[in-house]
């Protein structure tokens, strides 16, 4: 399955990348999550709760960043296993630019299921993964730039960054919430 998409933040791109590199901020950020923690360099280790229609699951999971090139890209590579339930994995290329005083992420990911997650069908999927990476962007984005999502004259609260982390979590988020 391929997702792609882009939202802007309300953030520099320095910040935005710190951000998608805390596992404190990812933890709030990621919906369900229960662990995120930094287990090397460009490692990390998850563990997330979710719900795809009728199936609820429990994913463990491994994350690895690579081609890094601070702070405007890098790939994110996922891969998730909630036992008898089925597997995940996947890829999301993260980049970021900066666009008037924020920030606009693209992300493109490429992630595969296995297991029961396979019988619930790529739509209920879809919808799943969509409404994860709206929570994920909120929350995100309160995160980084928390004066950012404060009512100002005519302002509401801004979608937020990272379905790369939809695309990594979506890699990790979407990839592990199947």
């Amino acid at each position: 399955m391929k997702i792609k998409g882009e939202q802007t933040i309300a953030a520099k791109p320095e910040q935005v990348w710190k951000g998608l590199n805390d596992p404190s901020v990812l933890r709030l950020s990621i919906p369900g999550c229960k662990s995120f923690e930094r287990t090397g360099d460009n490692a990390f280790k998850a563990t997330i709760e979710t719900k795809v229609g009728p199936v609820k699951a429990v994913f463990n999971g491994d994350i690895r960043l690579s081609n890094l090139d601070p702070p405007h890209c890098y790939t994110l590579s996922a891969r998730g296993t909630a036992g008898s339930m089925g597997n995940a994995k996947g890829s999301a290329r993260i980049r970021l630019v900066p666009s008037g005083t924020g920030t606009k992420l693209t992300y493109d990911v490429d992630a595969d299921v296995s297991g029961k997650f396979t019988q619930i069908g790529s739509r209920l999927i879809q919808g799943t993964a969509n409404t994860l990476a709206d929570q994920f962007f909120t929350r995100f984005g309160d995160a980084v730039a928390p004066s950012a999502a404060l009512p100002s004259a005519g302002a509401g609260i801004p979608w937020w960054i990272l379905a790369a982390a939809v695309a990594g979590l979506a890699a990790a988020g979407y990839y592990f919430f199947r």
